[in-house]
């Protein structure tokens, strides 16, 4: 009776922290798309809230911090104007920290010209109180029929 006991409670236990990470992983997946939709919007307001006050960036033409990408969104340096995600992979380390992987197509206006470039995405999370905040975003540019392994 014991066994049978101990055992009801690992399945409880393992069914519970799967149910609470496919919660997190939802969670993650509407924050990364919202965040492509604030990019686009130039929503620096909203963009400050989520952006951790160490995140870090790396995109092709280099490296920078929160304050350095707020002002490039606002200016229109680099105008991320789509994210056209075709592919997104979540993986909950804990309850409070949490990596997604995009493959987009980006459409943006960059230096007086719009691009479009393949990208694999990685966005790091960290939940801090009740809220997630953004640690880094790196964008590895990638060839069309690249796949994120799931």
């Amino acid at each position: 009776m014991r066994t049978l006991l101990i055992g009801i409670f690992l399945i409880a236990l393992g069914t519970r922290s799967f149910a609470q990470d496919a919660t997190i992983e939802q969670e993650i997946k509407e924050l990364s798309k919202a965040k492509w939709q604030w990019m686009a919007d130039k929503d620096v307001d909203k963009l400050a809230d989520l952006f951790h006050d160490k995140s870090r960036f790396v995109h092709m033409s280099g490296s920078w911090k929160k304050d350095r990408e707020l002002e490039i969104i606002e200016t229109g340096s680099i105008w991320y104007k789509k994210a056209d995600v075709q592919d997104v992979v979540v993986e909950v380390f804990s309850d409070d920290t949490v990596v997604l992987w995009n493959r987009i197509t980006l459409m943006a206006h960059v230096r007086g010209n719009d691009v479009s470039n393949e990208f694999t995405v990685t966005e790091f999370y960290k939940k801090e109180g009740d809220y997630w905040k953004l640690l880094n975003l790196t964008f590895s540019s990638v060839r069309d029929t690249h796949e994120i392994a799931h």
